[in-house]
């Protein structure tokens, strides 16, 4: 069977460009989203499995790994692309509930998948898990507390699992995305391409163990940092 891809978050943006960019490699494509109808086109487009997953639920990922092991076995690549962010606010006026919602979503599912993922690709002794982070994952903005918990978090997760994992054979890597994705730019912002996001995705995908990355940062070349 040829290699295989699991993107948890799929969607249009990043999640689209990562899909085709793996199906053009011949990898099989399976999408996780909590809203798969918006995947329909690009299912069909590069022939891939969908299925219907909340990230932050414990059953829900359980039984979204259990679906994989019938269809690819153990992904080669998994990538967590989820995130949930509320509107900019001061800390006073956040609503808690809003705010675990995004710590489940960014964070804790992350870990969810990756544990799961871990499970299988330890016994085989290889694997790539991605994570998809942000600005927000290394510069915590005023009124957005919330955001970065989970960018944070998630970065701070990656870390701890690619020093765990590495030495298993388990490649480990947060790609912090510091800028808006688009394919156009707008206003007087540049923004950055999914396609040449994903690209770079990719080439991590294929680094020799001899000299493995755990991190990278992606901008444009006038985004201040």
């Amino acid at each position: 069977m040829n290699e295989s891809v699991l993107i948890v978050g799929a969607g249009p943006g990043l999640g689209t460009s990562l899909a085709r960019l793996c199906a053009s490699k011949e990898m099989k494509v399976v999408l996780a989203s909590r809203n798969i109808k918006k995947l329909n086109d690009l299912k069909k487009e590069i022939n891939a499995d969908t299925y219907s997953c909340d990230s932050s639920d414990i059953k829900s990922i359980s039984n979204l790994f259990k679906e994989t092991d019938k269809s690819i076995g153990t992904p080669n690549l998994v990538i967590y692309n989820a995130s949930s962010r509320p509107k900019k606010a001061s800390v006073v006026d956040l609503d808690p509930m809003e705010t675990q919602k995004v710590i489940n979503t960014t964070c804790f599912g992350a870990f969810l998948v990756a544990q799961e993922a871990t499970k299988r690709m330890v016994e085989r002794k290889s694997g790539s898990i991605f994570f998809t982070g942000a600005t927000a994952s290394v510069k915590g903005f005023a009124n957005s507390s919330a955001f970065a918990m989970g960018k944070f978090g998630l970065r701070g997760l990656t870390q701890s699992l690619a020093r765990e994992l590495h030495p298993k054979g388990i490649h480990v890597v947060h790609f912090v995305i510091d800028g808006a994705i688009n394919k156009e730019p707008y206003g007087e912002y540049q923004t950055m391409h999914p396609d040449e996001i994903a690209k770079t995705y990719l080439q991590f995908y294929q680094q020799d163990k001899s000299a493995w990355s755990w991190e990278v940062e992606l901008r444009t070349s006038m985004e201040k940092f």
